[in-house]
This record gives structure tokens, C-alpha cells and sequence, in this order.
């Protein structure tokens, strides 16, 4: 894993987590990694009845901002888990 240059300000973990929380309330996320490659634990009733690949757009379209651009915080997410409780 490289080094992947940004202009974000701040903490991306929190910003990642924030934005998934607004998009999906109430979910309990668990965010991890660093330099632009992260690992994502979302878990939430709103998954159920939902087949996977639906669960895996709500989180990405809700951190999409965060991908978009040569110098997004958000370079990868490695691991994408969405369950429900």
C-alpha cells in the first residue's frame, strides 16, 4: 500500500463515519485503515430483506464524495461488511 496524497482536512475515519450515519440512521459503524484504504463495518436493520449488492450501494453512494476526485481522502475500501442485527 502507497502513499495517497489528499487536501482533506481532518479526521476520515470520522468523516466516513458521519456520512454513512446521515445516509443510514441509527446503523452502528466501524471504520478502520488509513491512507486512503479503509475497512467498513456497517450494521443496521434497514439492510434487512436487502441483497447484498444493494446494501454495499447505500454505504458507497453515501461516501461517494469522499471517492470523488484525484485527491479524495477515500482512495479504496478493502473490506465492506453490511449486516443486520
Amino acid at each position: 500500500m502507497g502513499i495517497h496524497l489528499t487536501t482533506f482536512q481532518g479526521s476520515v475515519t470520522d468523516a466516513i463515519r458521519d456520512s454513512i450515519s446521515k445516509a443510514i440512521p441509527d446503523a452502528k459503524i466501524e471504520v478502520t485503515g488509513g491512507g486512503g484504504h479503509f475497512s467498513i463495518v456497517v450494521v443496521s436493520p434497514v439492510f434487512e430483506g436487502k441483497r447484498p449488492v444493494e446494501k454495499q450501494r447505500l454505504v458507497y453512494q453515501s461516501i461517494a464524495h469522499l471517492m470523488a476526485g484525484d485527491s479524495a481522502p477515500v482512495h479504496a475500501v478493502d473490506s465492506l461488511q453490511t449486516l443486520v442485527p
